[in-house]
């Protein structure tokens, strides 16, 4: 952590044989990744005019695919934040954050282009961070954080097309209150849900992203509308020798569908917030003799790791 670390877009080494990666592995942050058809596909913040697209077949190597989204093809100009993309009856939704006000673009790709056939906010009033959540019975919800005062987390559904939420309906989710998410303002962002044996993790992070203590919790319910409980052990992935500031994450599948992967950012640095770097590391659900399984990430890390 004393030493910057360099973007590692094309590193790979190999440990005892097998491909490994490395974090920090690409500069950006708010990152998402999508497996999709035996492929993993990140979008991150990393361009102030829009997003571009990386991809991997073993998430060693990362090649830049260009511009998925740019800002002449949407709502917004600038300030292109937190994108996230979700594969819907042959069709790629990306819900991105521009000037502090969520839209949603579509594409025929997961490259891209996406654009606004309609170009438009989702709400008028301010709103970033949005994440899909598809549960079981078909229904779509957005996650997203307001701006009141404070950063909290909200929910509302989403229309079958996938342009409009229910936002008269909005619900109110999480804000910042336990001692460890009020180390650096009161935020809770970057929302995240998994459905795991029929509970609902909603995942989050907290304090300022500038902060050394950003870092990860989790709030879990019998609803995707909530109420959610905040885990006891919170947080779940926080500063270690390693890396600091880590946050503002999304999760995904191994190719093989054996392993989840959360994917976050941290700072360059010990010493530097910016630029922020890209990071992942395992993640399970550990099971408990009493009460809801525990969700735990293995990280950070800053050793090679056997690739994915």
């Amino acid at each position: 952590m004393d030493n910057p670390i360099k973007a590692q877009s094309d590193a790979q080494t190999e440990v005892r044989g097998e491909k490994t990666y490395q974090n920090a592995f690409l500069e950006g942050a708010d990152p998402f990744v999508m497996t999709w058809q035996g492929k993993y596909y990140l979008y991150a913040t990393n361009d102030p005019k829009g997003y571009r697209v990386y991809v991997s077949d073993d998430f060693t190597a990362w090649e830049e695919k260009g511009y998925c989204l740019r800002a002449e093809d949407v709502q917004g100009k600038e300030m292109f934040w937190a994108p996230e993309v979700m594969e819907r009856g042959g069709r790629f939704y990306m819900v991105y954050t521009s000037e502090e006000h969520i839209g949603i673009a579509q594409s025929d790709s997961p490259l891209g282009p996406f654009v606004q056939r309609e170009k438009k906010w989702l709400s008028e009033e301010k709103a970033i961070d949005g994440h899909f959540f598809a549960d079981d019975d078909g229904e779509v919800y957005l996650y997203y954080v307001r701006l009141r005062g404070q950063n909290e987390i909200y929910v509302a559904r989403l229309n079958n097309e996938l342009t409009e939420i229910d936002e008269a309906h909005e619900k109110f989710l999480c804000r910042a209150e336990e001692e460890w998410e009020l180390r650096d303002c009161k935020v809770t962002e970057g929302p995240f849900v998994l459905k795991h044996k029929g509970k609902y993790y909603l995942t989050y992070s907290a304090n300022h992203t500038r902060s050394e203590d950003y870092a990860i919790g989790y709030a879990v319910s019998d609803s995707p509308l909530g109420p959610f409980v905040k885990y006891k052990g919170n947080p779940i992935l926080h500063k270690n020798e390693y890396a600091s500031g880590v946050g503002h994450h999304s999760f995904t599948r191994s190719k093989d569908g054996k392993e989840l992967i959360c994917v976050y950012h941290r700072h360059f640095s010990k010493d530097t917030f910016r630029p922020r770097m890209i990071c992942a590391d395992r993640a399970e659900f550990v099971a408990q003799a009493d009460g809801d399984d525990i969700l735990v990430v293995h990280g950070p890390t800053g050793t090679p790791q056997k690739a994915f």
